[in-house]
């Protein structure tokens, strides 16, 4: 209830968006005996012109969000296979099209990803482990007939037991961290890139991307994250032509030298306390 006396002749609605998130679908993929797992946690948000279901309880433009959960389960047992961007894609352009009062449709796509158990040293047909906290998505844009896709990689947490170091920093009355060239680097990457043209294989290029990230991480000296995460931005735009550009961000985790010298013990970089927080934030995009 508005306030008796309250002018409100100059207040409007700016922004606005509605959706359903966490819908969650596991599908069993069957090739003969072999199966495979896709289990995605999918959310759809509409802009456009649902204004009126906001200011003046209008819902004749309003599509219920339990319709979009029930099109997203039905397009997914017809349509969900290996590809999740392919299936985002889809159902990005299903609403685009499906409700002309939506002027864009977003999806976002998180994989729960799983492997197959190993008995005997072969990979069982139709058991299946989960494969470890990081978490693979997509994001599906479609804005104006325009349809953009994002892949990415989250809570991929990665380290590195040497060849890191942080030197030559701005140092005032407040530093107390020391100059070092030999440190552990610990880190829990997110990542996403924008593809400007579709790739032969959306789920290949992403492994081909990651392998060429990691591989910067485990083979190049590190002056400091930010560098880190630069050399890993160009790697990964060389490695998929398809990509425009990457979004990283990679919080520093750190790994604290444990000071023994009070039981007169020596420490040379091998016993460190692991913390959470706080840690450093860094953040990039890397483009063409």
């Amino acid at each position: 209830m508005i306030a008796a006396g309250i002018d409100t002749s100059d207040m409007k609605l700016l922004l606005h968006r509605y959706g359903k998130a966490r819908v969650r679908v596991l599908k069993v993929l069957r090739s003969g005996s072999q199966h495979s797992i896709k289990e995605l946690t999918i959310s759809v948000m509409l802009n456009g012109d649902f204004d009126a279901s906001y200011t003046r309880a209008d819902n004749s433009l309003v599509v219920p969000t339990d319709t979009m959960k029930n099109t997203v389960q039905a397009l997914a047992l017809e349509h969900l296979g290996a590809e999740t961007e392919e299936f985002g894609v889809l159902l990005a352009e299903h609403f685009f099209k499906t409700y002309p009062q939506a002027a864009r449709t977003e999806v976002r796509l998180n994989e729960r990803a799983w492997q197959r158990i190993g008995i005997d040293g072969k990979p069982h047909a139709h058991s299946f482990l989960e494969a470890g906290p990081a978490r693979p998505f997509a994001q599906v844009c479609c804005d104006g007939g325009k349809t953009t896709v994002e892949s990415g990689i989250e809570d991929l947490l990665i380290l590195k037991s040497t060849q890191s170091g942080f030197e030559g920093f701005v140092k005032d009355k407040y530093t107390t961290l020391p100059e070092t060239r030999e440190r552990i680097f610990a880190t829990q990457v997110k990542a996403s890139w924008l593809f400007r043209s579709k790739p032969a294989c959306y789920s290949q290029t992403n492994a081909r991307i990651l392998e060429a990230m990691l591989g910067v991480f485990a083979d190049t000296y590190s002056p400091s994250v930010q560098v880190t995460l630069f050399q890993m931005g160009q790697a990964a735009l060389q490695a998929a032509p398809e990509v425009e550009n990457i979004r990283v961000a990679m919080p520093n985790k750190h790994c604290l030298l444990a000071n023994l010298a009070p039981f007169g013990l020596e420490n040379k970089n091998v016993l460190f306390i692991p913390t959470d927080e706080p840690y450093g934030q860094i953040e990039g995009t890397v483009g063409r």
